[in-house]
């Protein structure tokens, strides 16, 4: 099968298309370079697949750039493609509004002209809002600018289901870790300071908690999505266990042999106190089911950060099987 992803030089963009060049898939990776961390470490993302005979790459800006040409033969899509992070969002709502609701009504439209046959738009826990705690029917009231561009793209590429039948799902990612990390997330700040022997700060009481969701149990869960996921239905994607984050930088610290010192500042606006995925009906459709514990996940982000960001991750065990993504299986 002939995939694009969107977002392809970025976190979990890159650990998608690895998984699905595995697999035995072509792959085109499409990706704008627009994120606020250097360019350097995007490329190095996809440093790996470049000389790979099944993978092709377009660097284009789904804003402006015309991206029937990169759809040519694609049968199925996945938008990871975003603008991420909370706090920048409330002052660059221009910058958010454009890359995470206009640029998915450009990219849908495309793909409409083009004949996809699937498409999975990626969407975030940061919908739900403060608490997300539940399944997918609980209330969606985020609290972020970058919440509230997101759940619009859901509500637009829902529409185009209605209106127009087109062939998608959506995925709710829960606070994705691992190696590649983004460097403005919080694991990869606080390994990094551990490591240089500076405080950390956390914004709250350290007892706030997320569901979070390693790397590779959410890129396996999304392949499966592709031949499992109902057209027109939601899908929370998350971690199988709890954690505060003060006993995230516990377990951090303790892998790498040092103590931390934390200092507390005010919570920020938008930011959640309790994430916790259940993720019931991606099982029932599609067979997800997360693997990896906080505890192993941070290890392997740990060493992953010693290494100076040159092993490619860690696979702990062998892959749980999956559907393969198959015009046959993808629901209507």
């Amino acid at each position: 099968m002939r995939i694009l992803v969107t977002g392809a030089a970025g976190f979990v963009g890159s650990h998608l298309c690895e998984h699905l060049l595995a697999e035995g898939h072509e792959v085109v990776g499409l990706d704008g370079f627009i994120e606020s961390y250097p360019r350097a470490i995007k490329e190095r993302n996809l440093a790996g697949m470049g000389s790979h005979p099944r993978f092709t790459f377009h660097e284009l800006d789904l804003r402006t750039d015309r991206l029937e040409p990169s759809l040519e033969g694609v049968e199925a899509v996945v938008n990871e493609a975003a603008m991420a992070g909370l706090s920048r969002s409330w002052s660059e709502m221009e910058l958010y509004t454009g890359c995470n609701l206009l640029a998915v009504r450009r990219l849908v439209d495309a793909c409409r002209a083009q004949g996809v046959r699937r498409f999975l738009q990626i969407s975030t826990s940061s919908v739900y809002g403060v608490e997300a705690a539940g399944d997918e029917s609980i209330l969606t009231r985020p609290v972020s600018p970058y919440g509230v561009t997101k759940l619009a793209a859901e509500h637009l590429v829902l529409a185009y289901v209605d209106a127009f039948g087109f062939p998608a799902a959506i995925l709710r990612y829960f606070s994705i870790y691992g190696p590649r990390q983004r460097p403005d997330m919080a694991y990869h700040i606080f390994i990094e300071a551990l490591r240089a022997g500076r405080p950390i700060t956390v914004y709250g009481d350290g007892r706030q908690s997320r569901s979070n969701t390693f790397v590779t149990d959410c890129v396996r869960g999304t392949v499966q999505a592709l031949g499992g996921a109902e057209t027109g239905e939601v899908y929370n994607i998350g971690g199988g266990e709890v954690i505060t984050l003060a006993e995230a930088i516990e377990i951090t610290a303790d892998a790498l042999g040092v103590r931390p010192v934390v200092r507390h500042e005010p919570a920020r606006p938008g930011d959640q106190r309790h994430t916790r995925a259940d993720t019931t009906k991606a099982r029932l459709a599609f067979g997800y089911r997360p693997a990896v514990s906080p505890r192993e996940g941070l290890r392997v982000q740990v060493d992953w950060h010693l290494s100076g960001g040159t092993r490619a991750g860690a696979e702990l065990r062998p892959p749980t099987p999956s559907r393969r993504p198959s015009p046959s299986t993808t629901g209507s």
